[in-house]
């Protein structure tokens, strides 16, 4: 779904428009560019789960100026009346090629590629990163929370805690991509058609005379969906117990008890005791959820230690990716287009990482016989891979390195989003996007996502595109 009411046009740096004013003024209105969105690897970001296009789609899909932005860019008294008359017609005419939302991807790839006018291409960078960065940043970090719960049902939580409204909302949808089950976003439940999940808090408790009347008064509510905060004053002595008697009093009513949520306390030790009065009580299918602080590391150790839960509300932590707080992705001119002709440009630096990779470019990924992922190599757009001939790839910063690989096949990752500013690519919705997003983990090997130390996945470049990026560094030399 897109918000396809929206014109966010305004959303950009200031230099942005300098720069488009700069380019007008010098002449240059019509030239072509190509630029790449790519994102560097970070400690904790070796790959990541590609989300945010829709939000592309909708933002392209109303770019223009309306006539207040106008107004307001006249009063900034830096852009003359002929470029604000050019700028109030303006309407992306232009090619976006992308990676679909779910995708694993990985340092350096082109997440996105965008050939258009310079002054539209150029406008479009803040907005993109925007979008790109912080929804794929979300995704990855659901993806690895998700991949730590092992199966059980993981609700997003984080709303209250999220940077902004925006970041609540398109946060959330991403940790739907990213793995998550549901979310307590009631907005983005109704945006998206997304499972919306809460009980209550410790207000809730604390309203009554006392917990047991609490319990039972939301019982009576929820008699078909009822889950019991227990930890608001003592949760083994009086929270699990009363839990219990009010289960008992459903369950003479004929109905059936969901769980306990635990919001504190050692939840390792807390769940196992939890369990056990329970199942003593004639109660082993009612589920135990926590929340409190949850991140991929505290689920982990909790999994290690025995701990007896089944669901995970998982908030601050996820929707603000806490140990990683920005995925850095960034959007590189990789080429001019002259006369329909292609024109490489590279950025250079003293850091190796910094070196951009030039041309007009796409992504292979390549698997073995058992569909599994074995490198990804950056090709020059022409460029093809005979599948029945053996392929020898290696590291673009030690060639040294090599690898020959046989019986394999590739899939090209970008696909057409725009085309002469056409949209020719439709979204699914979220959960088939997590289906997908689900496979393509599964179809990358667990090496490469374990949270500490990762074995770091083979990210190459073709001999052509090697040889043209070598050619261009010496010119600049």
């Amino acid at each position: 779904m897109n918000d396809n009411s929206r014109n966010l046009s305004m959303l950009t740096d200031l230099y942005q428009l300098t720069m488009m004013y700069g380019y007008f003024k010098n002449g240059m209105s019509k030239n072509e560019a190509v630029f790449d969105v790519f994102f560097r690897p970070k400690e904790n970001i070796t790959y990541a789960v590609m989300a945010g296009l829709d939000s592309v789609i909708s933002y392209i899909n109303n770019l223009h100026f309306d006539d207040d932005d106008i107004v307001y860019l006249r009063s900034l008294n830096l852009f003359d009346e002929e470029f604000l008359g050019y700028i109030a017609d303006l309407k992306f005419v232009g090619e976006i090629y992308g990676i679909p939302e779910g995708t694993v991807v990985f340092p350096y790839e082109p997440l996105l590629r965008v050939r258009a006018p310079i002054m539209q291409a150029q406008l479009v960078e803040t907005a993109i990163l925007t979008f790109i960065n912080h929804q794929t940043l979300i995704a990855t970090k659901a993806s690895k929370v998700c991949a730590a719960a092992m199966g059980d049902t993981v609700m997003e939580f984080g709303l209250r805690r999220a940077q902004g409204a925006d970041a609540g909302i398109y946060g959330a949808r991403a940790a739907i991509i990213g793995g998550c089950d549901s979310t307590s976003n009631v907005l983005t439940g109704k945006m998206f058609n997304i499972p919306v999940s809460g009980t209550h808090a410790h207000s809730w408790v604390m309203s009554f005379p006392d917990e047991l009347s609490a319990f039972r008064a939301y019982a009576k509510t929820f008699p078909h969906a009822c889950m019991l905060l227990v930890d608001t004053y003592d949760t083994l002595r009086s929270g699990v117990p009363n839990a219990i008697t009010v289960f008992r009093e459903l369950r003479q009513q004929g109905l059936e008890p969901i769980g306990i949520r635990l919001d504190s306390g050692d939840l390792a030790y807390l769940s196992k005791r939890a369990r056990k009065m329970l199942d003593d009580a004639g109660f082993p299918n009612v589920k135990i959820c926590a929340s409190s602080d949850l991140d991929e590391n505290v689920i982990r150790d909790l999994k290690i230690q025995g701990a007896c839960i089944n669901s995970w509300g998982v908030g601050t932590r996820l929707i603000t990716a806490n140990d990683s707080p920005a995925l850095g992705g960034v959007y590189k001119m990789s080429a001019e287009v002259v006369d329909g002709k292609i024109i490489p440009k590279i950025k250079l630096s003293d850091t190796l990482a910094k070196i951009t990779n030039p041309g007009y470019k796409k992504i292979f990924r390549i698997y073995d016989e058992q569909h599994m992922a074995v490198a990804d190599l950056i090709a020059l757009d022409y460029e093809t891979i005979d599948c029945t001939k053996p392929l020898t790839i290696f590291d673009p910063e030690q060639p040294y390195k090599r690898m020959t690989i046989s019986n394999f096949s590739v899939r090209e990752l970008l696909v057409p989003i725009f085309k002469n500013g056409a949209q020719v690519y439709e979204s699914p919705n979220v959960f088939d996007i997590q289906k997908y997003a689900k496979e393509d983990l599964a179809s990358i090997w667990d090496e490469y996502k374990r949270l500490m130390n990762p074995h770091i996945y083979k990210v190459d470049l073709s001999y052509e595109l090697y040889e043209l990026k070598q050619r261009l560094v010496s010119v600049n030399d």
